[in-house]
């Protein structure tokens, strides 16, 4: 938190643009107190209009003066134009700046919005994370996450396991249900997030269903989900498929037809489909760039993993890159950011390094999903 804001309150904080606001800044404490009678300048400063000295015509620094009020606190009411941050400068003499605090104006599509934080992708003990469920699940509460979902290797059980277990609790976050896809005939990595039932419990023989069987109640968060194919007729399905995708190689056509079945069957049970970081190092990438070229120009994904769970440049620097250079050219898609998480302790050198912050209504699923469909997710 900004140091200024354990002396200082402001609010509104957020608000939408246009029209005049007044602005109250409360001193928190006798240390922080406006002097009484005292007149105090006030500068209200778009961010991003530049230093008035360099850019007089652009800039609109505007000026105030207010003595504080009965209850110790001052108030400026100013036009706030655009969507932006603007500072909020005190001054106790000229060129003696005491405070700078910061409020929000957006635009009317934020209205009824609240920023949600969360991670869409992690893992536990129940495939190769160190951690149970639930004690992961508890530790990213802690580190004041809003929402989470536990995304195990092959598993859709475990995050059903941890929904149960904290059910009586009456919690004020939400637990999602998801899993880390990995069907066969391709190795890419997706993550099912939210949906109703699970993709590796679609196919038999995967350790979704070898470990908890068959039992919707274990493949399904809703008691309902499609039958267990077997092996032979999923891979009937993908080589059908792949007769029309975009590669020569028959490998990479069956393993592009493959994710196309998986963020189909995510969607058919209201979940977000997202394709899991395509930098990710195994010696090489684990995704090879021609293949990615046309995830990207086609994606058929929900939601793209732009920052994951790795430190090293090529990961997450790639990923950004990549997301940049696709945005300059047109093509747009939604971001996540997760950390892929093995560890939920400061033991893990990855914990908590990326996140998701999703601008929704609420954090239930159905909310948290369609707004980063719809691009408001950062």
């Amino acid at each position: 938190m900004k140091i200024e804001l354990y002396d200082y309150d402001i609010y509104p904080k957020v608000f939408l643009a246009g029209g005049e606001r007044t602005v109250t800044i409360q001193p928190l404490g006798l240390h922080a107190a406006f002097a009484p009678d005292k007149t105090y300048e006030v500068q209200v400063c778009a961010m991003e209009e530049g230093r008035p000295k360099l850019y007089p015509d652009w800039a609109s620094f505007r000026k105030f003066t207010a003595v504080p009020g009965e209850d110790g606190c001052l108030r400026v009411t100013c036009d706030f134009p655009t969507e932006q941050e603007y500072l909020i400068e005190i001054f106790s003499e000229p060129d003696k700046r005491l405070v700078r605090l910061s409020v929000y104006a957006l635009a009317e599509d934020m209205a009824g919005r609240y920023p949600f934080r969360g991670d869409l992708h992690m893992h536990t003990c129940r495939s190769d994370g160190r951690e149970a469920p639930d004690i992961v699940c508890a530790n990213y509460r802690a580190a004041g996450y809003d929402f989470f979902t536990v995304t195990d290797h092959h598993r859709y059980y475990p995050s059903l396991e941890v929904i149960r277990k904290f059910a009586p609790l009456r919690l004020d976050y939400s637990l999602i249900p998801g899993e880390e896809v990995h069907l066969p005939l391709t190795d890419i990595h997706i993550v099912n997030f939210g949906g109703d039932f699970s993709v590796n419990g679609l196919v038999e023989g995967l350790p979704q269903n070898t470990e908890r069987g068959d039992d919707p109640a274990w493949r399904s968060a809703t008691g309902e989900c499609p039958p267990v194919l077997t092996r032979e007729e999923y891979e009937r399905q993908i080589r059908e498929r792949a007769k029309d995708a975009p590669f020569e190689s028959e490998a990479a056509r069956l393993s592009y037809a493959a994710c196309l079945w998986a963020f189909e069957k995510i969607r058919q049970g209201h979940g977000l489909g997202v394709f899991a970081h395509p930098y990710w190092r195994q010696y090489v990438f684990q995704v090879p760039e021609k293949f990615l070229e046309v995830m990207m120009n086609e994606h058929p994904f929900d939601a793209f993993e732009v920052l994951g769970g790795e430190n090293y440049f090529e990961h997450n620097g790639f990923q950004t890159v990549r997301y940049y250079q696709d945005q300059a050219r047109g093509c747009r898609y939604p971001i996540v950011g997760s950390t892929d998480s093995h560890g939920s302790t400061e033991h893990n050198r990855n914990a908590r390094i990326c996140s998701t912050i999703v601008f929704a209504p609420d954090a239930t699923r159905d909310s948290l999903v369609s707004s980063v469909k719809d691009f408001y997710s950062v």
